[in-house]
C-alpha cells in the first residue's frame, strides 16, 4: 500500500521514471491541438509539481514535502498528483534531478583535471548551499535523471586525462561527490551552532583546558598553531585541495 512518505513502496523503474515521461511528453506536444479543441489542458505538470515541491523543501526543508503540501501549491487534488509522482520517493528523485540542472554541464574544460574537479566541487557545494535538503536527499536516490547524468558525462569527460579505467572514473566522481555532501552537511550544521556563541565559547574554553593537563600533547601542539582563515568557503577549498591533491591515477 501506498505510504504518502513513501514508505512501503517497491521502487520504480528508471526507465519508466525517466524515458518513459520524455517519449510521453514528445506525444502530447504533438497532440496539443486536438487536445485543446477537446478542452483545456490541466494547468499542472510533472515540472511544475517538482518545482513546488523543490519550493517547499528549501524553504521548510524535506519534511515540510508531502503529496498534500505539493497539491496545494500547485492547486491539485492530491489524488490527481499520484499520476504524475506515485510517492514521496518518486518525487525526491525529481526533484534531486530538478536542481541538478542547475549544475553546468557544457562549461568548457581546463584539461587539467585537478583543477577541473576542483571546478566542479565547487559548484556541487554551491548547489547544495541553496538546496540545503539535497546532501541528505542524495544519500537515498538510486537512479540518474538527465539532468544528472548530463553533469555525469562532464565530470567523466573531466577525468578522462588521468587515464583511469571507466570504473575508477565513476568511483573518483562518487568520492567526490561524497565528500561536497559531507561537508555542506558538517557546514550546515556548524553555521546553525554558530548562532550561540556561548556554547561555542565553551567549547574553547573546554579545549584549553584539556589541552594544558599534559595528558594530550598532539592536542597542544595543534592547537598552539597559527590560526587559519575559517570562512566556509576557506575552509572547503582547503579540505578540497587535500583531497584531489592526493587522489593518484593507477
Amino acid at each position: 500500500m501506498r505510504r504518502e512518505d513513501g514508505s512501503g513502496t517497491p521502487g520504480h523503474d528508471p526507465q519508466q521514471l525517466w524515458l518513459s515521461h520524455r517519449q510521453s511528453q514528445s506525444a502530447s506536444e504533438s497532440e496539443a491541438q486536438p487536445r485543446a479543441r477537446r478542452g483545456r489542458r490541466p494547468a499542472f505538470s510533472r515540472e511544475a509539481i517538482t518545482a513546488a515541491a523543490v519550493a517547499l523543501a528549501d524553504a521548510e526543508g524535506l519534511e515540510a514535502v508531502t503529496m498534500r503540501r505539493v497539491a496545494a501549491q500547485v492547486g491539485a487534488g492530491v489524488m490527481s498528483l499520484y499520476s504524475y509522482a506515485p510517492d514521496k520517493d518518486t518525487l525526491l528523485e525529481l526533484m534531486v534531478d530538478h536542481v541538478s540542472g542547475e549544475l553546468p554541464s557544457s562549461a568548457a574544460l581546463t584539461g587539467d583535471w585537478r583543477t577541473d574537479l576542483k571546478t566542479i566541487a565547487h559548484l556541487q557545494r554551491a548547489n547544495m548551499l541553496r538546496h540545503p535538503w539535497l546532501p541528505t536527499a542524495l544519500s537515498t536516490r538510486r537512479s540518474l535523471g538527465p539532468n544528472t547524468l548530463a553533469f555525469l558525462e562532464h565530470a567523466l569527460t573531466a577525468l578522462r586525462p588521468t587515464g583511469l579505467d571507466g570504473a575508477a572514473k565513476m568511483e573518483v566522481f562518487a568520492q567526490l561527490t561524497a565528500f561536497v555532501a559531507g561537508h555542506v552537511t558538517h557546514e550546515l550544521t556548524q553555521a546553525a551552532a554558530a548562532g550561540s556563541p556561548d556554547r561555542a565559547a565553551a567549547e574553547a574554553r573546554y579545549l584549553a583546558t584539556v589541552a594544558a593537563d599534559g595528558h594530550h600533547p598532539e592536542l597542544a601542539e595543534a592547537l598552539s598553531a597559527p590560526a587559519r582563515p575559517l570562512t566556509p568557503e576557506a575552509t572547503f577549498t582547503r579540505f578540497l585541495n587535500r583531497l584531489i591533491d592526493g587522489l593518484g591515477t593507477d
